[in-house]
């Protein structure tokens, strides 16, 4: 039994996030189907996380068990001709076999795209949130310095999430634009449910003037949901990377 690390691209936005459920197509479901069809065998994939309905992944990892004698190497040609255009397989390869996508992950790397044009983009509106108003950036930026740090990030998580232990470290924020398209870049050793999308909608009311830079240390302090902005639409955020040792 062979344990293969799969590296993943796709396109969320026709599926209702990654983890099989009753609602509608994923990505899990569609990804096991397509191994089922190469392999013969039923495999359950273990993904480095689960994204939600509308949210897309530049590098997704997950790994899976199989008898199968196909080349490590060859798994993502052969499901990528099985695989609907929406989702790709960059890598494959064998991995050792105590590997696990989600507990041998050391970090996260999520992106953020924002939209700034004078009217909504009809190319990039599952790929980005668009805000008409202008945001003052600079603000944006110096409200994101104060999240950085190793902190108790309760206030960002959903409401009703069952995790106990909210504290994570969030290594670094960083901003790219061209044109009239920003992105935001978060790294850090994890995030909780909504964490991104909830620190992405207060840094937009920073943005916006609806609060001041120095209110994020208080929502930080809060730990209560409800002190914090609103979730930011799923459309803009990127699972980009997931860190190995």
């Amino acid at each position: 039994m062979r344990n293969i690390k799969l590296i993943m691209a796709y396109d969320g936005s026709s599926y209702y996030g990654f983890q099989v459920q009753k609602q509608g197509p994923t990505i899990q479901e569609v990804l096991e189907k397509a191994l089922r069809e190469l392999t013969g065998e039923r495999i359950r994939v273990t993904p480095a996380g689960r994204t939600d309905a509308g949210v897309h992944a530049l590098g997704q990892v997950v790994n899976f068990r199989t008898e199968s004698s196909i080349p490590p190497e060859r798994f993502a040609p052969a499901l990528n001709t099985c695989l609907p255009r929406d989702i790709r397989i960059k890598l494959s390869r064998e991995v050792p076999d105590d590997f696990h996508a989600r507990y041998d992950a050391i970090g996260k790397v999520y992106t953020y795209r924002i939209y700034q044009g004078p009217y909504p983009s009809p190319f990039l509106r599952n790929y980005a949130h668009f805000v008409p108003k202008p945001l003052d950036w600079g603000k944006i930026l110096e409200a994101a310095a104060i999240l950085q740090g190793r902190h108790d990030f309760k206030s960002f998580q959903a409401a009703g999430s069952k995790v106990k232990d909210t504290v994570r470290t969030l290594n670094r924020v960083e901003l790219a634009r061209r044109g009239p398209l920003y992105q935001l870049t978060f790294v850090g050793d994890g995030f909780l449910y909504h964490q991104v999308r909830n620190m992405v909608g207060t840094l937009l009311e920073v943005g916006a003037g609806r609060l001041q830079p120095d209110d994020v240390e208080g929502i930080l302090k809060a730990r209560r949901r409800e002190c914090a902005g609103p979730t930011a639409p799923a459309a803009g955020l990127f699972l980009s990377r997931v860190l190995y040792p």
